[in-house]
């Protein structure tokens, strides 16, 4: 018994389909305009460097604090 499916069989004919597919997406997209995607970028930039200096310096504090705690 065969199937009366329209979408492709072959791994070739499936991968094109997804790509296709997937330009088709990307047409629906709304991109920001890009005062605000620098203004975005940057921003998660500075909260990523805040974050890191704050870890790194718990960090070093713990580790100091092991290092009085086991001698």
């Amino acid at each position: 018994m065969t199937e009366t499916t329209d979408e492709p069989r072959g791994w070739l004919e499936r991968s094109i389909h997804f790509v296709r597919e997937v330009r088709g997406e990307f047409d629906k997209i709304t991109w920001p305009p890009k005062p605000e995607m620098v203004n975005g970028t940057i921003a998660v930039l500075v909260i990523v460097a805040v974050m890191a200096t704050f870890l790194g310096i718990v960090d070093f504090g713990l580790s100091r604090v092991m290092q009085m705690v086991l001698g």
